[in-house]
Order: C-alpha cells, then sequence, then structure tokens
C-alpha cells in the first residue's frame, strides 16, 4: 500500500478535551496499543489478516476490525458490525458509515447527499471544522473519486500554539507494522471520519438511503404527511412530496425543493417534540 506520511508531536501541542470516552473505546484503545511495534512477514502476512480470512491482504482494516473483536472477546459487548464494521474491500467501511449516518466528510460536504452538521448545531460544518474524536476511523484518499485505501484509529487529537490541529491515531500497515502517528487535520489525504456514535446530521435528497433517511420518514409520518408504507429508508417521490408539502405549508418563508437541509430537519424536529407533547398518550397519570 502506498505510505501515508504523518508529522512528530511538537513541543507545544495541547491534548484537545473532547469529554468522557466511553469505556468500549478506552478498552479499544487499550487493544490497539497493545499491539503496537507488530510486523508483517513475508509476503504482506499479518495475523490480522488471517484473522479477517487473507493473511497476505494489505491489513491496515483488518487490523482495526481485530481490535475491535478483541475487546468483543475480552468484553463480551457485540461492537462488531454494529458500532463498527468488519471489512476488508475498498470503500466498504466508508459505505458502511454512510449507510449508517455516522461518516462525516473533512469538507463537511458529502457527495450525492449534501451538506452536514453537527446535530442541533446553527450552521454547516466548514471545512475542517469537525474535530474527530477518541475512537473514531479516520479514512485516507489518494485520488479524486474519493475511493479509499487506508484507515486509522484516533487516538486523541491535539493543537498547537498556531491554531493548528493534529490528529493522532494507532494504524496498521503503515508500511509494514503497528505503529503511532500523527497527522495535520487539514491533510489533504484525509477524507473524513467514520464515527461510533450519532454526531453529525446530512441533508437527505432524492435516492438517498439509509438509516437517517428511516428516521426522516418516520417524522414526517408521526405528523401525518407520509403514510406508514412509504417509510422504507428510501428517499423516493413520497417522502420527496411530504418534504414539500411540510417546506411549503409547515415553514414559513422557505422555498418547497423537497430536499431535507439542515432548517427543515431543524424545523420537523420541532414539530414531532410538539406532537408528542400533544400527545394524550404521552401523558402522565398521577394518583392525588
Amino acid at each position: 500500500m502506498p505510505v501515508v506520511t504523518g508529522v512528530a508531536e511538537a513541543a507545544d501541542e495541547v491534548v484537545i478535551d473532547q469529554g468522557p470516552v466511553p469505556e468500549y473505546v478506552t478498552q479499544l484503545l487499550k487493544v490497539a496499543e497493545g499491539e503496537i511495534g507488530y510486523e508483517e512477514g513475508g509476503n504482506n502476512y499479518s495475523k490480522y489478516g488471517e484473522w479477517a480470512g487473507d493473511p497476505n491482504a494489505a491489513w491496515c482494516a483488518e487490523f482495526v476490525c481485530w481490535c475491535v473483536d478483541q475487546v468483543d472477546q475480552q468484553q463480551g459487548t457485540e461492537l462488531l458490525n454494529v458500532v463498527y464494521p468488519k471489512y476488508s474491500g475498498q470503500n466498504t467501511g466508508k459505505e458502511w458509515f454512510i449507510k449508517r449516518g455516522r461518516f462525516v466528510f473533512r469538507r463537511g460536504l458529502a457527495p450525492d447527499w449534501g451538506h452536514q452538521w453537527v446535530i442541533d448545531a446553527d450552521h454547516e460544518l466548514e471545512k475542517n471544522e469537525y474535530i474527530p474524536y477518541p475512537g473514531d476511523l479516520m479514512f485516507f484518499s489518494y485520488n479524486e473519486a474519493g475511493d479509499t485505501e487506508h484507515v486509522a484509529l484516533v487516538e486523541y487529537c491535539t493543537r498547537n500554539s498556531m491554531g493548528e490541529v493534529f490528529v493522532h491515531v494507532i494504524e496498521g500497515n503503515n508500511p509494514s507494522s503497528v505503529q503511532r502517528n500523527s497527522y495535520p487535520l487539514d491533510n489533504s489525504q484525509i477524507l473524513g471520519f467514520g464515527l461510533p456514535e450519532d454526531r453529525v446530521d446530512t441533508t437527505i435528497r432524492f435516492g438517498n438511503e439509509g438509516d437517517k433517511v428511516l428516521q426522516l420518514q418516520k417524522k414526517l409520518n408521526r405528523i401525518g404527511i407520509l403514510d406508514e408504507r412509504h417509510i422504507t429508508g428510501v428517499c423516493g417521490s413520497n417522502t420527496r412530496a411530504a418534504l414539500m408539502d411540510f417546506q411549503q405549508n409547515w415553514m414559513q418563508d422557505k422555498t418547497a425543493t423537497g430536499i431535507a437541509d439542515r432548517e427543515t430537519q431543524q424545523a420537523l424536529e420541532l414539530e414531532v417534540m410538539q406532537v408528542e407533547f400533544d400527545d394524550p398518550a404521552n401523558w402522565m397519570v398521577t394518583e392525588e
């Protein structure tokens, strides 16, 4: 695989505090740290590739997936294929996260979807604004098509005196071992991040499919403008029509585009909350 070059940690870098880390992330980083120094054998052999079914495969993804599986075995968790994908092929991991609404592009713009934003934020993400959390997966691309060819596990992030952010990772197969590395957040080879938790929302338009589309359809159904039979996880003509209805009749000064942008999704969320509040079935009965 191509060698991805990082940078050494500078003396003036300070770790960015992003709050408490889930226990499974702590355990995952502990497993990954314990593998630092592992060297592949001849013909690209690795125990991670062997575990995944191809002992001679390029093994950056296999290393991450192996570490997740180790946490599941040691802690009794069920992370693999639920919180993190089990994958080997190019783009498979990225697409897995996209389908679940948990992939954020470094540029803040998802191809074929649209702008992204942190949940409940009042603006769309700008380029290099999202700072990855420990436990995120960082995907690299070396071509204009955005194909992913390398992945690393985020350990933590730092900021230097110039305000520059660096992502510190543990990665496999770069070029032939497990090692720590560090990359500027604005590195042009960083495509984006796969998130183990739901932190971002993305513009939804005709043809998109996945968990975020399903959530959107359920909300449209809850306020009464999309039939339950159209809750499919695919944004088709009925979902687009319901969105246009909502934009035209429920929002002020909003052009009816049928595209669920940030403003539309946040307005819909407020309407759903109001419906839930007004529903007598949700009222608590108290004894005097």
